[in-house]
């Protein structure tokens, strides 16, 4: 289907299931995807059903067992390069999809998750003969062992609507290095880009079957992947109740599981730190992607000394860097919630906020440009407690509460004081303290003097109800394999 962004770009937009490197219908009804900046319908997509998984599941398995098996590491490792190439040819086109389907800030934003797929693929890639690789292990003058790591098969992959490029990435390029095949689910809010770069998986020569990408609604082809008897693995990021369901499902085999889910985290702002980096790096870790990052730092604790100046700081930085507009223009740096479902929930935890007593600081309104878009302001609660809404769920939108602390030790207490645990940052200058509380924080990842960095070399992941399993660097690599152990008998 030809369709034209809001820039002028024309492009031929794919709007069916591919499967084994080919386009074909889904029964699942139709999507309709909008531009969340002007509420308009960019076009629709056809919906998988069950029985589309199950096609998509069969074309995997052969590919798995009569070719893909048999690639070496070496091929798997040059197909992936060139897979890299190609979608760094088309990064711009990418990135206006992107920011036309998301909201997304094209600049900054979706330039990032484009870049993202591409490194990840390019580290994957030298990783990728390396995946099989175990040791030998010395029992007695007679025996000895050794280990091969090998792939799980089919792996199913479940991709969520904040980052439909990087997030797409962090499971495709370990699972394909480690020599799986696999079936992806887009998420029915934000689809475009990643069917744009079915083609290019297919331009890079990668045999039929090798990647299987469906559209479709969560309870739907969702949950049949998640429940498939002949997926070896499921991999999902999302919410930690929809964690719950693809879990769930996924005993019917005791199949593998790995499970980005939700977060509440802390930030902790110690009176020692450098408050103006502290107040920039504050914003960015609740700001960005318009609050829409799973480990967006959303509870801000400062020590009582310096909460004064912090909240004056933070304001300010809020108004003069978070540039409402429309996601195609560069000076944009916040754009819409990703929906008008979206919209209306960060919406209602806001009056749901004041409703409670909390102070509302900064923003706490929806912001139309031009009297269209999902548009919300950045917004700040004080006067919290930890009995409120807003300070207990995760919203997923630009809203922090901001509480105080005396002591290190009260400090701590309040981070961990959630079901959640999938990142946390802190300021200080005392790296004795730096220290002391990173080993007390109970989250996948921690930040010291920085907030919601990303690397592909470094694992991420949560625990508690934040997830099983760490994705990226070598730990992302590990997840895709199982040790075989081999025992040979010399007497």
């Amino acid at each position: 289907m030809q369709v034209t962004l809001p820039d002028g770009k024309s492009y031929d937009q794919p709007t069916k299931l591919f499967i084994n490197n080919e386009w074909v219908d889904g029964h699942g009804g139709s999507i309709e995807s909008v531009n969340p900046a002007t509420e308009q319908v960019i076009c629709s997509v056809e919906a998988a059903d069950e029985s589309d998984v199950d096609k998509a599941v069969q074309a995997a398995r052969n590919c798995y067992e009569n070719v893909w098996r048999k690639v070496t590491g070496a091929e798997r490792a040059q197909l992936m390069r060139k897979l890299a190439d190609l979608v760094e040819k088309n990064k711009d086109l990418l990135t206006s999809i992107e920011a036309a389907d998301s909201g997304k800030p094209k600049y900054g934003n979706c330039d990032g998750d484009v870049d993202e797929l591409i490194y990840v693929l390019r580290y994957y890639s030298g990783l990728a003969e390396k995946a099989g690789n175990g040791v030998t292990i010395s029992t007695s003058n007679e025996k000895f062992a050794y280990t091969i790591h090998e792939p799980y098969g089919v792996c199913g992959q479940i991709i969520p609507w904040n980052y439909p490029i990087a997030m797409a990435a962090w499971k495709l390029g370990p699972c394909l290095a480690a020599g799986n095949v696999l079936v992806m689910k887009l998420s029915e809010y934000t689809p475009l880009s990643m069917l744009v770069i079915c083609n290019l998986v297919k331009e890079a020569g990668f045999p039929p079957g090798v990647v299987n990408v469906v559209n479709g609604y969560g309870a739907k082809a969702g949950n049949r992947l998640a429940e498939h008897p002949d997926v070896d693995k499921i991999a999902f990021t999302g919410s930690t109740a929809t964690g719950r369901s693809v879990m769930k499902a996924a005993t019917g085999n005791m199949k593998a599981v790995t499970m980005e889910l939700g977060g509440k985290s802390p930030l902790l702002i110690f009176d020692d730190c450098d408050l103006a980096k502290a107040i920039e790096w504050a914003h960015i870790g609740i700001m960005y992607n318009m609050g829409q990052v799973c480990s967006a730092t959303s509870r801000i604790l400062v020590q009582e000394g310096i909460a004064d100046k912090f909240v004056e700081g933070f304001i300010k930085q809020c108004n003069e860097a978070s540039i409402l507009g429309c996601p195609l223009d560069q000076k944009t740096s916040h754009g819409p919630q990703v929906n008008k479902i979206q919209y209306e929930k960060v919406l209602g935890y806001i009056e749901k906020g004041k409703a409670e007593g909390a102070k509302c600081i900064l923003g706490g309104e929806a912001a139309p440009q031009n009297g269209k878009g999902y548009f919300i302001k950045p917004t700040a609660f004080t006067n919290v407690n930890k009995d409120m809404t807003i300070w207990k769920e995760e919203i997923f939108g630009p809203v922090v509460v901001i509480d105080t602390f005396k002591t290190e030790e009260e400090a701590i207490a309040k981070a961990n004081d959630t079901p959640y645990g999938l990142a946390a940052a802190l300021f200080t200058e005392n790296i004795r303290r730096a220290h002391r509380v990173v080993k007390e924080l109970r989250a996948g990842q921690v930040w010291v003097n920085s907030d919601n960095d990303s690397d592909p070399r470094v694992p991420f992941g949560g625990v508690k109800q934040s997830g099983i399993g760490r994705e990226l660097g070598e730990y992302g690599l590990s997840i895709y394999t199982q040790a075989k152990a081999v025992h040979i008998n010399l007497d």
